[in-house]
């Protein structure tokens, strides 16, 4: 069976010179592609040098996290519409969106960097509508503007995914009827998330992405270790469960669908 984890972060790898091992073990496994997410400019030029020396398994996005978003945003993103220039170039512009969960405790510094979420989420959505590319959202306790913010941009929903989803079937089904879709992680499977878990059978196995969020979201609820890409069949085995699906269907189907969505095919 082969497996794709359309939403991993392999900086800290890299830095841990651990990389090699790594992606031997993912392959191992089945997982014989990976996308490396962006989060700020510190990571993008790294994740498209990795692409190069590990061409047809690594595969790259580029895009500004709402946790890196502040006063200077618009200086951190001259340019960084230049990758898709590159070869290779990036598979989708992300992660972007907006995160209140870590917003401070003070009410004006917090209308404040939610107002600056708001408008760089505006910005990169308005670019990836120009460049007509796949788009990773990141949304927590913000799933409703996020929402908001892309149906007023004009993006195509059909290249929207809201990853690690863990919100409920209303959120869900604003998704499904906007054309656009949910990836899962490991927390699927974590206890007390009921409403995940009903909103993955909602989506269904045809409209499934799986990803691992390595070095973050263990399999085993609460484990200290970091999570890698080779965890994905792990996480596929666990969503089988839940959707009463076998493990090789799941496979061909996130796979096939992970491979459309991002073009991964050079």
């Amino acid at each position: 069976m082969s497996w794709i984890d359309s939403h991993c972060h392999l900086k800290s790898f890299y830095q841990k010179k651990v990389l090699d091992v790594v992606l031997r073990r993912a392959m191992l496994s089945g997982v014989e592609k990976m996308i490396t997410v962006g989060t700020n400019k510190s990571d993008w030029s790294l994740y498209q040098s990795l692409s190069q020396q590990y061409l047809k398994t690594v595969f790259y996005t580029v895009g500004l996290h709402p946790c890196y978003v502040d006063d200077n945003w618009v200086s951190e993103l001259e340019g960084f519409s230049g990758f898709w220039s590159l070869s290779p170039s990036p598979v989708a512009l992300g992660e972007i969106g907006l995160d209140y969960f870590r917003l401070p405790k003070n009410i004006v510094q917090a209308e404040k960097i939610r107002n600056l979420q708001k408008e760089c989420f505006s910005f990169q959505l308005g670019v990836a509508s120009d460049l007509g590319c796949p788009v990773i959202i990141h949304a927590r306790n913000a799933f409703d503007d996020c929402v908001r913010l892309i149906d007023e941009s004009g993006l195509d929903w059909s290249n929207v995914v809201f990853h690690c989803f863990s919100e409920g079937m209303d959120e869900i089904e604003k998704l499904i009827n906007r054309g656009g879709y949910a990836s899962f992680t490991a927390i699927v499977s974590y206890k007390n998330n009921d409403q995940i878990r009903s909103a993955l059978k909602k989506q269904g196995i045809d409209r499934l992405m799986l990803e691992t969020d390595s070095p973050y979201l263990p399999v085993n609820q609460g484990e200290k270790k970091a999570n890698e890409p080779s965890a994905v069949p792990l996480i596929g085995e666990s969503v089988s469960l839940t959707l009463e699906k076998s493990v090789e269907d799941l496979a061909c189907k996130t796979t096939s669908l992970a491979q459309s969505f991002f073009s991964l095919y050079n």
